[in-house]
């Protein structure tokens, strides 16, 4: 999901400094350490376990610490791009592994690495709700959070141009918005991917038809969320000139100032999206990866992961920040896809959306 949750961009760049760095042990980074207690054990006797991951992973360095501490291993996180370039690479490279376990791999871009036969089976310690499962798959990866991908809009600024904000996917194509959506590529990102099945939800076979009238419109393509949140995003970005873009019902939780937010989700435009992760096949340190998924379904971990990734755990017996009752409200009725329609279609869908997008 990123996603990918923050409270504001100064907090991502600096949880991404620390933890996007390819081959960096994140135990032994030289930073200060900020635990306040004694190590309860030593990192590293276990062996160093590595996490392909997405560029929006981002948990505090005391929780990680933590987790080296008590079960002994090292963590290494390599990121690979968005939720989809993750995918593609780890589905290319599901003879030669490159790390123990993935995690950001969605219900949208799942079916490809999994008939690549990249994941081991695995059941952890703590199973979230079957609601989550996915129904082909569920013996290999885990769901670690939920969030739905929205159109967000920037509410201020909509004020300020005395414009009213569009509510639906078809008032995006109007005249009266041109010029004003960016969105992450749904060959690139998850988020994106999410938001074409949206379309493919609302528009059926005539989806493409509707993307047409976007791109006419000058709806603006970009590579991952990250590129299109504060990279154009008004709200977000200091150069953003994009008012609307795609992203997740959590995302206005992390735009408030003062008692109210400044942007909002459009929630009748919204997909749900779910990520796991997995132990790889051949993996060289299985036993490291399996605790380290079994610790991102610790109430710590899944506590942690709306103000550090956008998204909601899928644990119970988390808790969520007080502002996300007020300002991240999720959608009643997300537009759904159903799994085994995605992998029969989604490289045929991806390949008219890329021939739309191209004209």
């Amino acid at each position: 999901m990123k996603h990918a949750c923050v409270r504001a961009a100064k907090l991502v760049s600096v949880a991404l400094a620390a933890l996007s760095l390819a081959g960096c042990s994140l135990a032994t980074s030289g930073q200060e350490d900020d635990r306040g207690t004694e190590p309860q054990g030593q990192p590293g006797t276990g062996g160093t376990v590595v996490l392909a991951t997405h560029e929006s992973f981002a948990l505090p360095k005391k929780l990680i610490r933590q987790f080296e501490d008590e079960s002994g291993y090292t963590l290494e996180v390599r990121a690979s791009g968005d939720a989809g370039t993750l995918a593609t690479k780890l589905s290319l490279t599901a003879d030669n592994p490159i790390a123990d376990a993935a995690y950001g791999i969605d219900n949208t871009f799942a079916s490809r690495p999994l008939g690549e036969g990249v994941f081991a089976e695995f059941a952890p310690t703590t199973t979230p709700p079957a609601a989550y499962a996915l129904a082909d798959g569920a013996d290999r990866l885990v769901p670690i959070d939920s969030a739905s991908v929205c159109v967000n809009v920037d509410s201020a600024w909509f004020g300020a141009e005395k414009l009213d904000p569009p509510t639906t996917l078809a008032d995006l194509a109007d005249p009266a918005y041109r010029d004003l959506l960016v969105t992450p590529g749904a060959s690139t990102s998850s988020v994106g991917m999410a938001f074409l099945l949206a379309t493919v939800a609302e528009y059926g076979d005539a989806w493409p038809d509707y993307w047409t009238d976007l791109l006419a419109n000058g709806t603006k393509v970009v590579d991952g969320w990250e590129d299109a949140y504060y990279g154009d995003f008004t709200s977000t970005a200091k150069a953003g000139t994009r008012p609307i873009v795609v992203s997740y019902d959590s995302s206005p939780a992390f735009t408030v100032s003062g008692e109210e937010s400044t942007t909002a989700a459009l929630l009748d435009t919204c997909f749900r999206q779910v990520e796991y992760a997995g132990v790889l096949e051949g993996a060289a340190n299985p036993a490291g990866a399996e605790a380290l998924i079994d610790w991102m379904l610790s109430d710590a971990v899944q506590s942690a992961l709306p103000e550090s990734m956008y998204v909601f755990p899928v644990v119970e017996t988390a808790t969520v920040p007080k502002d996300w009752a007020r300002f991240a409200i999720r959608p009643e009725t997300p537009y759904e896809v159903a799994p085994d329609e995605i992998a029969a279609n989604r490289e045929q869908w991806l390949t008219q959306w890329m021939d739309v997008i191209s004209r």
